[in-house]
């Protein structure tokens, strides 16, 4: 069954304010790791560094079988995360 609360959210860099990913997340929870399926918009040079300012802001992992960026706190933020 497909989730019902999925939401398109903007993740920038939170050093040089440039728009790195559109991404559909799930869940009301923080931005903790971006699934590589779920990215819709790709703005970096796929290295998971920012492409104006070069600040590293994800590391690669894999989570139950399944490719993710794990992000690293305090180098990015988003817009269109639900208020609590």
């Amino acid at each position: 069954m497909a989730r019902k609360d999925i939401r398109t959210i903007s993740i920038f860099c939170a050093k040089c304010k440039r728009l790195l990913y559109k991404y559909r997340k799930g869940g009301r929870g923080g931005l903790v790791k971006c699934m590589v399926d779920r990215i819709a918009e790709d703005h970096t040079r796929g290295d998971m560094k920012c492409p104006k300012c070069r600040q590293a802001f994800a590391r690669f992992r894999m989570y139950g079988g399944q490719a993710a960026h794990k992000i690293i706190q305090g180098k990015v933020f988003t817009r269109g995360m639900a208020r609590r």
